[in-house]
């Protein structure tokens, strides 16, 4: 396997402040749809709304989020390696932005009719594997905007931006249109269109805050390769990298599969924490989302402000760090009685949250093999998607056969250090493993 002469990871840094926040701002504007349409408004609409029963409605959400994510899961690492034969990222970026935007956009037309589920889940399938793929390219493009002894500031400030931004999507949805008392349109609330328009919103929030992105930051130079060649050469090298990843990329395995486990503890701590707080603590919708929106700003505060320390101490270090909080005040919460103590142990807990997910993106980044950038960031992105199966499974089988909420959430717990102890064996570049 031989690098592509053209590929600039590791090479000097061509973007200025300007081109950077740009970069930087994509986070801020994808949010929306993560935030808006797959977790609050929009999943909440189709399960209440849309299918015949909130049950049915929960059940085909789920399908649908399994497919997109084992399309992404095969999708990605293809992505990555024929994009790296090519060069160039913003065409596949801009490419996998443009589908997301209009299946995002084209969720207004979903009405509060079962016949509509079809559409509404297909659409969600299309938009979330093209957000996914467009994360590959993305997430790459660091590699060559920014000197590796920057890495860790430039992705924790963008994650805190991501956060912010999703946030920002979802209180000007609620505001505007959801709860809003006189909606900014004239939209008829006994079709649902004041919920229906976050799809069309969230579209346009993506498009014009990512637009600065395709304007300003420098892209990597073409290799000249037709796109059936790219795909014949892209190919065979992934063909190579999965014949030679236990001799070759060993290192790199490790960290994948140490970000399996722990990327699931968190993935599953977000899909049921809102359950355990309104089962165990008895707290209203109303309740749930205001604790919601508040981890999600100490999340990005964490991300943001770890940043500077994954450029002192290293991501190793950092992710570390941030598994170690997260399990500090992760192991009280499932043992305080009173709301007061779930405030107390829960808002810190927030600030480890960031700091995992953008030192995991900084650490890849420093991991990734000259030639293989995007095509790493392929793997990276299938790891996140692979086994987003087992933790909810573990946890709602574990809460069935305890009859307790508490005793259920426990297995997060034991993927995080799981995780952790894999990731001492990953050496980072400058840093043995284990140190």
């Amino acid at each position: 396997m031989t690098a592509t002469p053209q590929d600039p990871a590791g090479s000097a840094p061509r973007a200025g402040p300007r081109a950077l926040w740009s970069w930087a701002t994509f986070d801020w504007a994808n949010n929306g749809f993560s935030t808006v349409i797959l977790t609050f408004v929009f999943s909440a609409y189709f399960a209440r709304g849309v299918a015949e029963s909130p049950t049915e409605g929960t059940t085909l959400w789920g399908y649908a989020l399994s497919i997109s994510g084992l399309t992404i899961a095969l999708a990605s690492p293809v992505a990555g390696a024929v994009a790296d034969r090519r060069g160039r990222l913003k065409p596949w970026l801009g490419t996998a932005t443009a589908v997301c935007v209009a299946a995002t956009a084209l969720l207004w037309f979903v009405r509060p009719d079962p016949a509509d589920a079809i559409m509404a889940l297909a659409l969600i399938v299309i938009g979330n594997v093209a957000f996914h793929l467009a994360l590959v390219f993305y997430d790459s493009q660091l590699a060559h905007l920014v000197p590796r002894e920057r890495v860790g500031r430039w992705s924790g400030w963008a994650w805190g931006l991501g956060y912010a931004g999703g946030l920002s999507c979802l209180g000007a949805s609620l505001l505007l249109f959801v709860q809003a008392e006189t909606p900014i349109l004239p939209l008829d609330p006994e079709t649902q269109e004041h919920i229906r328009i976050v799809g069309p919103f969230v579209a346009l929030w993506f498009a014009v805050f990512a637009l600065p992105l395709f304007l300003f930051v420098p892209d990597r130079a073409d290799t000249g390769t037709p796109i059936v060649r790219a795909a014949r050469e892209g190919l065979r090298q992934l063909s190579d990298t999965f014949r030679e990843v236990r001799r070759r990329h060993a290192n790199i395995l490790r960290f994948l599969i140490a970000r399996i486990l722990y990327n699931d503890g968190l993935n599953t701590l977000f899909a049921f924490g809102g359950i355990y707080m309104a089962g165990t603590f008895s707290m209203s919708v109303a309740e749930v989302l205001i604790f919601g929106i508040a981890i999600n700003l100490t999340a990005g505060l964490g991300a943001a402000i770890f940043g500077w320390v994954d450029d002192r101490i290293g991501p190793w270090r950092t992710i570390m760090i941030g598994l170690a909080g997260l399990l500090g005040f992760g192991i009280p919460l499932l043992l305080v009685e009173s709301r007061d103590w779930l405030w107390v142990f829960a808002l810190p807990l927030g600030l480890f949250v960031g700091p995992v997910q953008s030192g995991s993106r900084s650490l890849m980044v420093r991991l990734a093999p000259e030639g293989m950038v995007s095509e790493t960031f392929g793997f990276y992105q299938a790891s996140g998607k692979i086994t987003a199966f087992m933790g909810p499974a573990i946890v709602g089988t574990v809460t069935a056969w305890t009859g307790s909420q508490r005793i259920g959430l426990a297995p997060i717990l034991i993927f995080v250090i799981a995780g952790a102890l894999i990731l001492l064996t990953v050496r980072e570049p400058g840093r043995r493993a284990g140190v």
